[in-house]
């Protein structure tokens, strides 16, 4: 039977969304399979969009209609095969999953008056423990609960799931007071003597994103950059009045309601985010529906400003009123707000504790999402400082966004800090306390400079030429590290491999015992992580430096958690064949056992000799790593490179990398069409890597 916990709210609003995705992180780092159910849907046409978010996050491969159970309209209609119905489609689920998540109603307009009282019955039929969630504020959202108003709802809500003997495990209080989060949760607690938690009240997580706001005003954007969309709306200004009075009222995050026909109150919303000197908005939004003035449309296209102004037909009471009934959605695109969510609820929340009460396996296989789980997890244990150069990169500043909201790492951009700072505003991104620097400061430039060339002075490198070497962003950020600013540095999405590593091969240098410079990808399979090595750096290697990048490899396996078994390939296995590749790999095998006799080690051996049991068991009987290999030396780039990809796209792997070892200090390459989920993994990646060194 797979663990199974079901979350349901006491009444409408209280963010339920934010605890179920932090649960589920909780749940897919401690199991491999993990799958969401919904008991009750909207019978209507739009589809659940939470639901959707958390499919696209689980990991046990569901579609979206696998995981629902009835509508409210079959519900109403006979309650009793309603819930025979949910039953059997929730076992058609489980059977499937390790764990499940339960996510409980919605306290829609189409639900009963008993909800919550339905939602036990459900739980109690699915023998699922139940993690009730309560609002920290009042229905209308805007007065907070006292600790003993939450404290006494928490338990009403548990009378009435007990009386239809369901199982309650903790309550968390949702949207609580920040300034009284740990009184609220020792007051629950008491009243319910039950495990229970605060999360604060967050106004960015609350607020609708401008996407939904320009939805619910009918708004058409007409200018300005579309990925701030999904960028949250604080506040909303009026501006019915003259300038004078407009500017005064402006409220950082906020959008401004504009009469179309006021073309001078435009031009001064946009000088104001120019001058720098007024808040930065989220939005303008012309309403009325009139046209811009040719001249004025001239006017905002000169000055260049990315603000998104939109354009809708109604008129200012109207607008007002829709963008005061849109809400925030937690939904699959809005990847900034899960972010936060899941910052929120790990800030909050004792998601070991939440492990215990469901005693869920500390250990298991490990998948793709919990290794990357455990990644975030490790390096934020660790609290390294990593320097990132491409400031001038929009990936660089939402990973960066990401990475300060769930504290990986702390930062420093490379960078003009005006620029930086404009441009991740405009794409509704918060780098909180990461530090901007330019390459050209005073008092780094000259320190850097003066380090370089004393370090290069055998090579015949002047102070001026050292100067001018060092406001290059590779060999900036390498210095950083060199010196002790950062502990690490992660570079590449708009610099070639060679341009990120040549500085460190000249200024960081190779570790203690380690001759050359090799690279690995951590190999993310269903259901185990591999270490694939050297697949970026070394095009031939020889014979001592396929030895180095075993014994490497096999300590970044160490590193991450892995058994390092290792598998020097070939394309013949033990003693049937020959040739000079062969005998190279054979020559570096035992290279490897007479520098490292206590690692497992076999080769030259095929990969599939190296990876199947069966195969391994009958071409290298009695092998410990043939059919259990868990580190895999190719003997070249070009097979290396090329092997790692097929395993990516043929086997649905995902490929962490590259990972360079053999470095003083921690520098890693990034590719030039990474993701923001591969640059967060590779900031993790260096943090982690950094644990080790000085």
């Amino acid at each position: 039977m797979a663990t199974r916990i079901y979350l349901t709210s006491a009444e409408g609003r209280t963010g339920k969304s934010t605890v179920a995705v932090g649960l589920l992180e909780t749940l897919t780092a401690s199991v491999p399979r993990v799958g969401v159910f919904r008991p009750i849907v909207r019978g209507d046409v739009e589809r659940d969009y939470v639901l959707e978010l958390l499919v696209a996050h689980a990991s046990a491969g569901q579609s979206y209609d696998d995981c629902v159970g009835v509508d409210y309209d079959a519900l109403h209609e006979d309650p009793e095969a309603a819930l025979a119905t949910i039953v059997e489609r929730f076992a058609d689920v489980e059977a499937r999953c390790d764990a499940v998540l339960i996510l409980g109603s919605d306290y829609t307009d189409v639900g009963t008056p008993t909800e919550l009282g339905v939602n036990g019955k459900i739980a109690a039929n699915l023998a699922a423990p139940v993690v009730l969630v309560t609002g920290g504020r009042q229905p209308d959202g805007d007065d907070a609960r006292t600790p003993k108003q939450c404290a006494e709802i928490a338990r009403i809500a548990l009378d009435e799931l007990r009386a239809e003997h369901a199982e309650v495990l903790a309550v968390i209080v949702n949207r609580a007071d920040p300034e009284r989060i740990d009184e609220t949760a020792r007051g629950v607690a008491q009243a319910t003597s039950l495990p229970a938690w605060a999360i604060a009240e967050d106004p960015q997580l609350a607020a609708p994103l401008l996407g939904t706001v320009l939805e619910a005003a009918e708004a058409e954007l007409i200018r300005g950059d579309a990925s701030a969309l999904d960028t949250p709306v604080l506040a909303t200004t009026i501006a019915a009045m003259s300038l004078p009075n407009v500017l005064p009222r402006l409220i950082p995050g906020g959008i401004v309601i504009v009469p179309g026909d006021r073309s001078d109150v435009l031009v001064g919303m946009l000088a104001a985010q120019q001058a720098q000197t007024f808040p930065a908005l989220t939005g303008i939004i012309l309403n009325g529906g009139f046209e811009m003035d040719p001249a004025i449309e001239r006017l905002v296209d000169g000055l260049a400003i990315p603000l998104p102004i939109a354009r809708t037909e109604l008129g200012t009471f109207e607008t007002a009123v829709r963008i005061t009934q849109a809400r925030s959605r937690l939904a699959a695109d809005s990847p900034a707000k899960y972010a936060r969510a899941l910052a929120l609820y790990a800030e909050h929340v004792d998601a070991a504790e939440v492990i215990r009460l469901l005693s869920l396996p500390a250990e298991g296989v490990m998948t793709p999402i919990r290794f990357e789980y455990s990644l975030v997890e490790r390096a934020r244990a660790a609290g390294k400082h990593i320097v990132l150069p491409e400031g001038d990169d929009d990936r660089i500043l939402q990973a960066a966004s990401i990475v300060v909201k769930r504290k990986i790492a702390s930062l420093t951009i490379l960078g003009d800090e005006v620029s930086v700072k404009q441009r991740a505003a405009a794409l509704g991104l918060e780098l909180g306390d990461t530090r901007i620097v330019s390459t050209t400061d005073p008092e780094l430039h000259d320190k850097f400079a003066a380090e370089y060339a004393r370090i290069r002075a055998h090579k015949g490198v002047s102070a001026e030429l050292a100067a001018d070497t060092v406001t290059d962003v590779s060999y900036f950020g390498t210095l950083m590290v060199h010196l002790g600013l950062a502990d690490g540095m992660v570079s590449g999405a708009r610099h070639t491999t060679a341009h990120t590593i040549r500085p460190a091969f000249e200024i960081v240098k190779t570790a203690p015992g380690v001759s050359v410079v090799s690279s690995v990808f951590l190999m993310a399979l269903a259901d185990r992580v591999l270490v694939y090595g050297d697949c970026a750096v070394i095009p031939e290697p020889t014979v001592e430096q396929l030895a180095d990048i075993a014994i490497s490899s096999s300590d970044t396996a160490q590193r991450f958690g892995i058994d390092p078994r290792v598998a020097m390939l070939s394309y013949s296995t033990g003693e049937s064949g020959s040739g000079a590749e062969v005998e190279r790999v054979r020559a570096a095998t035992e290279l490897v056992r007479q520098r490292a006799p206590q690692l497992p080690v076999a080769g030259p051996i095929q990969y599939d000799a190296a990876a199947d049991p069966t195969v391994g068991a009958s071409k290298m009987p009695g092998s410990e790593v043939a059919g259990r290999a868990t580190v895999f030396v190719f003997p070249d780039l070009n097979t290396g490179n090329n092997t790692y990809k097929a395993v990516q796209r043929s086997a649905g792997a995902v490929a962490i990398g590259p990972v360079l070892q053999g470095l003083a200090k921690p520098i890693n390459d990034l590719s030039r069409g990474a993701l923001v989920r591969d640059i967060v993994n590779t900031i993790a990646i260096t943090a982690i890597q950094a644990e080790g060194t000085r």
